[in-house]
Order: C-alpha cells, then sequence, then structure tokens
C-alpha cells in the first residue's frame, strides 16, 4: 500500500522477501519458533530503517591503506522505550544494531471500568529529552496506548519531532488518530492494515502480538 496519503508514516519497502516474512507471522498455524524468529527478522529490518532518519554529520577517516574517506556520523544519543509488554520484544532488535543503548519502558493497560487505556508504569532515562527516542510497540491499532506512551515522553521533555515510532503492524485508522495528536512524529512501519473488526482488532492482523511471542 502506498503511504503517500500519511504524512510522516515510512512504510519499508514491499520486497517478496518482506511479504514472505509476514506471510509467516500472520499465519494462524505459525509456531511460537518460527513466529519469534521472523518476527525478529521484521524487527531488525524496522531499526535499520529508523536509524536513518537520524541527524548526522560530515566525518573523514583514513583507511588502513592510507587513502581518505568521506563518510558520517551520527549526532546526538539515542534511547529505546517499549510499550510493555509486546514492545519489549523489539528491545533485542534495537540491541543488536545499537551498542549499550538506553531502554526506557512504559506500562499502559485498558481499564476495566472505562475500557480506556491508563499509565500503571514508567521507567525513563533522566536525560530523556536530550535523546532521540524510538518508540516500540509491535501493532499500532486503535492508537490510544502509543498516544498515552508519546504523551509522557513530551511530558519528560522530549520534543516530537526526536520520537521515531517502530511498528510492525498499523491500521489507518490508528495512524490518522495518532498523528492527529503527534504530526511530528514518525511511524516507521512494514505493513498498513486496511482496518479494525468491531473488536478494534487489526484487519487481516495476526492476532495478539505478545501472546504468540511469548506465550504460544
Amino acid at each position: 500500500m502506498s503511504t503517500e496519503p500519511f504524512k510522516n508514516v515510512r512504510l519499508l519497502p514491499q520486497t517478496n522477501q518482506l511479504l514472505g516474512l509476514y506471510t509467516i507471522i500472520r499465519d494462524k498455524n505459525t509456531a511460537r519458533p518460527n513466529f519469534v524468529f521472523y518476527a525478529d527478522r521484521i524487527i531488525r529490518l524496522l531499526v535499520e530503517e529508523g536509524l536513518n532518519y537520524l541527524p548526522v554529520q560530515s566525518a573523514e577517516v583514513e583507511t588502513i591503506t592510507g587513502e581518505k574517506f568521506e563518510g558520517c556520523d551520527f549526532l546526538g544519543k539515542i534511547c529505546g522505550v517499549s510499550i510493555v509488554r509486546a514492545g519489549e520484544s523489539m528491545e533485542q532488535g534495537l540491541r543488536d544494531c545499537c551498542r549499550s543503548v538506553r531502554i526506557g519502558k512504559i506500562l499502559i493497560q485498558r481499564d476495566e471500568e472505562t475500557a480506556q487505556p491508563k499509565l500503571f508504569f514508567e521507567k525513563l532515562p533522566a536525560d530523556i529529552a536530550n535523546r532521540f527516542v524510538f518508540l516500540l510497540d509491535p501493532m499500532l491499532a486503535t492508537g490510544g496506548s502509543a498516544i498515552m506512551a508519546t504523551d509522557v515522553l513530551i511530558k519528560r521533555g522530549v520534543k516530537p519531532e526526536r520520537i521515531i515510532f517502530l511498528n510492525l503492524v498499523c491500521s489507518k485508522d490508528g495512524v490518522d488518530k495518532y498523528h492527529a495528536a503527534f504530526p511530528d512524529v514518525k511511524i516507521v512501519t512494514g505493513a498498513i492494515d486496511k482496518g479494525l473488526d468491531d473488536n478494534k482488532y487489526l484487519r487481516p492482523g495476526l492476532g495478539d502480538f505478545g501472546d504468540r511471542y511469548y506465550c504460544m
């Protein structure tokens, strides 16, 4: 699906390799070990793409042959913030690409009385306002949890344009709602599903990501 209608959404190139990975993790018959393995591959691709949107400066080094090479250095420090629990599945993919990266956590659960998201816990780096933040959550359905988590980051001093939200699957409804609140946050995703069902689950979706990654 084209991302032209979506400002600040970066969709991974829909190659045969990527579609093959999604075919495996969407299949209800995929066993947990295979689900984890192939989901991790997608997560790594998302992290690599997200890193492309960090600012850089020119840098010159000398190679072992004595030649000069004009390259670049990243500017600024980064951290990851996972929306517990499913977002924790994406932490290792970030660590694989960024050595010694700091990780924060935000726990949001649905209030059974109001059916609205409720903040239960946050643990973030003390200097998070000075970092670029990768917000980690595999699914963006209604956008409620992601909006609350982003609001927590902004209240801690993080500028919206320094937040990159990584997720495996999102819906147009979720993107629209999220960007209505935070138009300057970049979303990097691998799939944009056609919508939500009556229970607010993604369609075609892939089920409860956390359950399939950790339990099934």
